[in-house]
């Protein structure tokens, strides 16, 4: 095998890395620890409004997972016996796929589907948001929910409509007529200090907001 076969191979297996990274990182050290530590934290205040903002955090998570691909990988691929180019590849694979997963995270949340993969991962993380927490932790991929025992594929999703993206609903508010078959609006779109109280608190508790 060349060494640019070796180098793909690697690149891809750095990705697969990180979608399990992904997937163990969300469900154990955002939701598992409700609320405990800064990671955790960031990520149930998402949970409470289910909005996407630009963080500068997220610039020092993406130098973080840079510095671990880094730090780790190519350490333990040249302990293997890998050439430098072909260890800087699982790194990059591993860098990459966080970067996506950033990406299209956020393209989720403020921007409509526009293909089968973006249509499926809409449908697949916003069940999470607003049907159970506790399930579907993958964001790019399902693989490890299939795995794991924690992938739910609803028929829709239903969506508090207090807290419906923007791109899913018209200027009054009601479900746009291309997204009926994926989701149904549920609840008053009213959100009083009870409501943004008791969405706060179930968010905490990896619970589902109620309608």
């Amino acid at each position: 095998m060349t060494q640019l076969l070796w180098m793909l191979v690697a690149f891809v297996g750095g990705w697969v890395a990180w979608t399990l990274a992904e997937y163990l990182l969300h469900r154990f050290a955002m939701h598992a620890l409700g609320g405990k530590g800064i990671m955790s934290r960031e990520h149930l205040e998402h949970h409470v409004t289910s909005s996407w903002t630009f963080d500068p955090v997220i610039l020092l998570a993406w130098l973080g997972i840079f510095v671990v691909g880094c730090a780790a990988w190519i350490p333990l691929a040249r302990l293997a016996g890998a050439s430098w180019p072909v260890a800087a590849s699982i790194a990059a694979g591993w860098a990459i796929g966080y970067f996506f997963y950033e990406f299209f995270h956020a393209r989720a949340h403020l921007v409509p589907p526009t293909g089968t993969y973006s249509t499926w991962l809409r449908r697949h993380h916003f069940h999470h948001h607003f049907g159970h927490p506790m399930a579907n932790h993958g964001v790019s991929v399902m693989w490890w929910d299939r795995v794991f025992g924690t992938l739910e594929r609803p028929d829709t999703v239903r969506v508090p409509r207090r807290l419906a993206l923007p791109w899913l609903v018209d200027e009054s508010g009601e479900l746009l007529s291309e997204f009926a078959d994926d989701y149904r609006l549920v609840g008053s779109a009213e959100a009083g200090d009870r409501e943004a109280m008791l969405d706060r608190a179930r968010a905490f508790a990896s619970a589902a907001p109620v309608d």
